[in-house]
């Protein structure tokens, strides 16, 4: 039933998790939180969300997925557990335990249904704080560094860890210099740890930042450590997967994606079949970029032909909706239509024709960024216009990436013969 609250209700849910680099929708409590807030800062009123709660609740039911809006608030009496919906007409301001413990953005001025505050009491800080960052990478690189540090000092609690001190932080990054770990990781993790001693902090579940006067290591500003392919070879790559199958115009119009268009590897796992598009008589491609900000972008007739190639051969041209580049099995055949590709496939694909060439060592889909880089602004594109295109938000970003400083067919080592 194409009107059905709850079938809507799952459409908007699924729309969302896209937007944050979902590929596919997660409903655990965390991300349903997260997804609360965002109905909170839309200014979405009390009712429309105690009715969006209810479709949602009833969407989950139908297709089996974990569901914990329909579990009991912990701590409730036995036999006496309110049901979602009936906790779902009661108001925020009731009981002053339910303000204190719920974060300011759920107050009562907020307008937020108690089944929400009943619900995220049981979501620690450290998790919000996680769901807090907008791109999945982030979010999966933030955990893995939080998971160093906590592994690295033993620490066996949220208690503990909120009681860290300055000391710690030292003796952490000293460690991980003694392990040889490259400046820009170090940087980086502790950056994640700052980041989430801010949130606790401000949460005041934590006295200080033991971050904040720690010496960071210097990293370069004016180069990144992404390898980029020269043009030669990224011409060999795109002409490598064999285009008498559909694994290879597949792979081939993702490859060129990559390199033509300077997509990261999240956001061509993400595109869908309508997001291939004309605009101004000219094929583009609609990103969600990281952060959420949507850009169109025109491609390379290469790129256009390619992805027109692939289409034809997989034969879902007119399914707008589903995924633009789709798994496929061993035999070749395409998997569940609506699924879409996981992004560590994109690095695998990249690898597996890198392998072919001979290119083995520090390659990643990344380093199709910073080749497609690179090459436009050495093909005389400006600055401006690739900023804009790959989606970064300072162009000092991009200047990262731009290898034409380094030319390694100058380099001295060259000259010094014997």
């Amino acid at each position: 039933m194409p009107n059905d609250p709850s079938s809507t209700a799952w459409e908007r849910f699924q729309a969302w998790c896209l937007s944050q680099g979902q590929a596919s929708p997660a409903t655990d409590i965390v991300t349903l939180y997260a997804y609360l807030q965002h109905l909170e800062d839309q200014a979405v009123d009390k009712d429309a969300i105690d009715s969006t709660l209810r479709a949602l609740d009833r969407a989950l039911q139908e297709r089996g997925l974990p569901n914990p809006l329909s579990r009991p608030r912990a701590g409730a009496e036995e036999g006496r557990s309110p049901t979602p919906r009936k906790a779902m007409t009661r108001s925020v301001s009731q009981g002053s335990e339910a303000r204190r413990a719920t974060p300011a953005t759920l107050r009562p001025n907020s307008q937020v249904p108690a089944t929400a505050v009943e619900l995220l009491q049981e979501v620690p800080e450290e998790d919000i704080w996680l769901q807090g960052q907008r791109s999945e990478q982030t979010r999966r690189a933030y955990k893995a560094d939080i998971r160093h540090f906590i592994r690295s000092l033993g620490i066996h609690s949220r208690e503990e860890l909120r009681k860290v001190d300055r000391a710690a932080v030292i003796h952490w990054q000293r460690a991980m210099e003694a392990d040889g770990a490259r400046p820009r990781t170090i940087r980086r993790r502790l950056s994640a740890l700052s980041s989430l001693f801010s949130h606790l902090v401000s949460r005041r579940l934590a006295d200080v930042n033991p971050c904040r006067e720690i010496k960071r290591p210097r990293v370069s500003r004016k180069r990144g450590e992404t390898k980029s392919f020269s043009q030669k070879q990224a011409r060999a790559l795109l002409d490598a997967p064999d285009t008498k199958t559909l694994r290879g115009l597949r792979d081939r119009a993702l490859l060129s994606v990559g390199l033509q268009v300077g997509a990261r590897r999240s956001e061509i796992v993400r595109l869908a079949v309508k997001d291939f598009h004309q605009n101004q008589g000219y094929w583009s491609l609609h990103f969600v970029r990281k952060g959420g900000e949507d850009l169109s972008v025109s491609v390379n007739p290469q790129t256009a032909q390619r992805i027109h190639d692939y289409l034809a051969a997989a034969g879902h041209r007119d399914d707008l909706e589903g995924p633009l580049f789709r798994p496929l099995r061993a035999n070749g055949q395409a998997r569940d239509p609506h699924r879409h590709m996981h992004p560590d496939m994109i690095d695998r694909i990249l690898k597996k024709y890198a392998r072919r060439l001979a290119l083995t060592h520090g390659f990643s889909a990344h380093s199709m960024r910073a080749t497609f880089i690179t090459t436009a602004l050495d093909n005389g594109a400006s600055l401006e216009d690739v900023q804009r295109d790959v989606g970064h938000a300072d162009p000092t970003t991009t200047k990262l990436y731009d290898r034409r400083g380094h030319n390694p067919e100058k380099s001295a080592s060259f000259f010094a013969n014997y």
